[in-house]
């Protein structure tokens, strides 16, 4: 035996004993001069089952297809090495996720074959999924109330800042409600926090009934304190909503012996229509919000103050 077939034999078998599933293909035919026999244990499939490029072609992910396919294709014409990831099918009818690492071979400057190797990267991929999720769950959370489920005054900062340079541009009504429950203080501090927490969760829930529109946005931005963000909403459709609110909150008939307006729990709004004109600021409409939120406290609460600003 030379030391040439004795070398090719040490590779050989060094392929043959990785994890990594080496494989060559004649670009010419577009047939598999060879394939690792790890094949078989990672996927099910014969080693000899692996005879043309559509073997492989069949044998991925219907939805991963035309894209890796089309990637593999366009970069080994062009002679450049690359990798894809992709779900290959078992021989059971399961998919394992791929990477498969590319090497273009060149004779002569024209494409001769193909050789790489196929990965295992499902556990990757698994860790990977898992990781989105929770990326994307941290990102709910930050712009989710911890104890009522609506969105947060960080969101309502987003919302807000999107919804006036919308209405800035179109020159449709903005309208916001701040709304406060009457006496919050002293139903915590006769009924304790616990009762006081699943106040403000059926407030919420409430709340939420009291519109319909996709773009209609509610939030807790403190306390008990809770805003309505209703875009391209004049005064007369927003006095309507916050009327709602008031009727839908009397509706839940929630004790509140202490407090000084109503024996049952009541609420206070404030309520403001601009146009969002340049000369103002989406701070200063808030603040202006707010202002007819304690006038509706100075007046009695358990009420709604209406103002357009727009005039």
């Amino acid at each position: 035996m030379s030391s040439v077939d004795t070398d090719s034999d040490v590779y050989k078998t060094l392929l043959e004993s990785t994890k990594a599933i080496p494989w060559r293909i004649d670009w010419k035919t577009m047939t598999f001069s060879y394939i690792g026999p790890q094949i078989e244990s990672l996927l099910g499939w014969k080693q000899d089952s692996w005879v043309g490029v559509n073997d492989w072609v069949e044998r991925m992910h219907p939805d991963d297809r035309d894209y890796v396919v089309g990637f593999c294709v366009s970069q080994s014409r062009a002679g450049v090495d690359h990798e894809a990831d992709y779900r290959a099918l078992t021989l059971s009818g399961d998919y394992v996720w791929i990477r498969d690492v590319v090497h273009v071979v060149r004779k002569d400057g024209e494409v001769e074959a193909l050789v790489g190797f196929m990965f295992d990267i499902s556990e990757r991929k698994k860790t990977e999924e898992h990781l989105l999720r929770l990326q994307k769950q941290l990102e709910e959370y930050s712009f989710q109330d911890g104890l009522t489920g609506i969105a947060n005054r960080r969101m309502f900062d987003t919302v807000l800042e999107r919804e006036w340079s919308t209405a800035q541009r179109t020159g449709s009504p903005l309208s916001l409600i701040i709304l406060d429950i009457d006496y919050f203080k002293q139903y915590n501090d006769h009924y304790g926090h616990i009762k006081g927490d699943e106040c403000l969760r059926e407030v919420a829930r409430t709340l939420s009934k009291a519109a319909n529109r996709p773009r209609d946005f509610i939030a807790r931005i403190g306390g008990e304190e809770f805003v309505w963000l209703l875009p391209d909403t004049d005064a007369e459709s927003a006095g309507l909503v916050a009327h709602k609110c008031l009727h839908l909150i009397r509706q839940q008939r929630i004790t509140h012996a202490f407090s000084a307006v109503s024996p049952l729990l009541s609420v206070s709004l404030g309520v403001g229509v601009t146009h969002a004109s340049l000369h103002n600021t989406a701070l200063e409409f808030v603040e202006q919000v707010d202002k007819l939120l304690y006038q509706a406290k100075h007046n009695g609460r358990a009420r709604a103050q209406i103002s357009d600003f727009r005039d």
